[in-house]
């Protein structure tokens, strides 16, 4: 039996996949990550980094990140405890959804993960205070790779569930778009 749900969103590429759960009197167990279910819905690549973060303050908003080639990724990202708003704007040059963004609430009750795929920013809010996120990279970060949009920024209107209380001094300093940007080439 598959370990996972695979749920497709209105932008290619993007799935949400919910973990299948065993229960019993002593506890449930539940599998996060299998690389043959996972590959054939995207995850095509070994996973390169994990990442974990905790946001300790509700309303906070952490991205718009994003890597570009050669060091584009795809990122499984899973909410731990807390619950948020992920967040998911499609980059990618030439697509039908160019610009278009998806936000789903992830939590730990819901068992629910972001699969992104590559030529996709990531963000996400926090609905509750001390939020902890597992990341799955595919490739390892690359600081001279690294691009972002400003979370508010205006050509996407991402419709953020609460008032904004934080966002870090480097997030709030990410450009809006230029009128010329066209995309991410894969």
């Amino acid at each position: 039996m598959a370990q996972f749900e695979v749920i497709a969103t209105p932008l290619a590429g993007l799935k949400l996949i919910r973990r299948r759960c065993s229960e019993d009197s002593r506890g449930y167990f539940s599998r996060f990550f299998c690389a043959a279910e996972l590959n054939a819905v995207g995850f095509s690549k070994p996973v390169a980094q994990i990442n974990q973060t905790l946001t300790r303050r509700c309303g906070t908003v952490r991205g718009l990140h994003f890597q570009a080639p050669p060091h584009a990724e795809i990122k499984l990202v899973s909410c731990l405890s807390g619950r948020i708003f992920d967040v998911a704007v499609d980059l990618r040059r030439g697509s039908s959804t160019f610009l278009h963004w998806f936000g789903v609430e992830l939590s730990a009750q819901n068992r629910e993960s972001l699969l992104i795929p590559q030529g996709f920013a990531h963000g996400f809010q926090t609905l509750a205070d001390d939020c902890e996120l597992l990341y799955l990279h595919s490739t390892a970060y690359a600081p001279a790779a690294e691009g972002a949009l400003h979370a508010l920024e205006p050509r996407v209107a991402i419709d953020w569930p609460l008032a904004i209380t934080e966002m870090s001094e480097r997030d709030r300093q990410h450009p809006n778009l230029t009128s010329d940007f066209q995309g991410i080439e894969l």
